[in-house]
């Protein structure tokens, strides 16, 4: 299994946050409305899996369903997808590197949004609503209660649970550039999303589901979504932006240049960003 060391992980994200910026606007779009409804297909596994059980296997149920909801991280980052939380750290590190402007992080982040929004408000209506996959019996108590749960949290509490979500989830985008087979990124994707969900920290994306499925079930309101959308947005920023982008920039990045590695001539130098 080849395995790329951090360093070499700093540069290969960085790539990829200048790929991001640089897709035609349809293909933006298209990539981020597949990761909303991905990520929200996950989630509703977590509730088909986890709302059967009984309250006294409370902790089995935090397990289980945590296992199987990377799953929609997992089709994001290897079948394709644009996910908010990723773009999250791996954009701001290609402007760390002065290799994009910050207009064009904040144009990427509000096409993400929107795009990662309408795929999630997709499968909230179409799969729970209308086939009705969270609006019976006990999925729909499962639903509802989630919900309220996520948005009973004060503005602090969502923010400072923000930032614990994507502290974790960008270490699983960022594990899943350092390996080049599917075993390797799937190991790396599933063990930090898992602990993110077993712990209950706050996803903006995987929020844009779960909220608006019980708003379309005739609970809660969208202005009590929009309070625990800013926070939760707030905290993932930070989480992915300053927790991993920004501290290993920080750490792995080199003045100018780095050794090239394995070659025969020490002392050789490349560029360290832009190879």
């Amino acid at each position: 299994m080849s395995l790329y060391k951090p360093d070499q992980i700093l540069e290969i994200s960085i790539k990829n946050g200048i790929k991001k910026t640089s897709y035609p606007l349809v293909t933006t779009i298209l990539l981020g409305f597949q990761a909303g409804a991905f990520i929200s297909l996950g989630f509703l596994l977590y509730i088909r899996v986890t709302a059967p059980l009984s309250e006294g296997l409370s902790g089995l149920s935090a397990i289980l369903g945590a296992s199987v909801f990377p799953i929609g991280l997992i089709l994001t980052l290897i079948a394709g997808g644009e996910l908010l939380t990723g773009n999250m750290m791996v954009v701001p590190l290609a402007k760390f590197a002065d290799k994009i402007k910050t207009k064009q992080v904040l144009q990427n982040w509000l096409l993400i949004t929107v795009s990662n929004f309408l795929g999630a408000i997709f499968v909230a209506y179409f799969f729970g609503h209308i086939v009705g996959l969270t609006e019976t019996g006990v999925y729909l108590e499962s639903t509802v209660h989630i919900a309220e749960h996520k948005i009973d949290a004060t503005f602090l509490q969502a923010f400072v649970s923000g930032i614990g979500c994507n502290w974790l989830v960008a270490a699983a985008v960022w594990l899943s550039y350092g390996s080049e087979d599917m075993i390797g990124k799937i190991a790396g994707i599933w063990f930090p999303t898992m602990a993110f969900v077993a712990i209950g920290f706050q996803h903006v994306v995987a929020n844009m589901f779960v909220i608006p499925a019980a708003i379309f079930a005739g609970h809660l309101t969208w202005m009590d979504y929009l309070g625990n959308f800013i926070p939760v947005f707030l905290g993932n920023a930070v989480g992915g932006a300053l927790f991993i982008g920004m501290a290993y920039w920080f750490a792995y990045k080199k003045n100018e240049y780095t050794v090239i590695e394995g070659t025969k001539k020490p002392g050789m130098l490349e560029k360290k960003i832009g190879i």
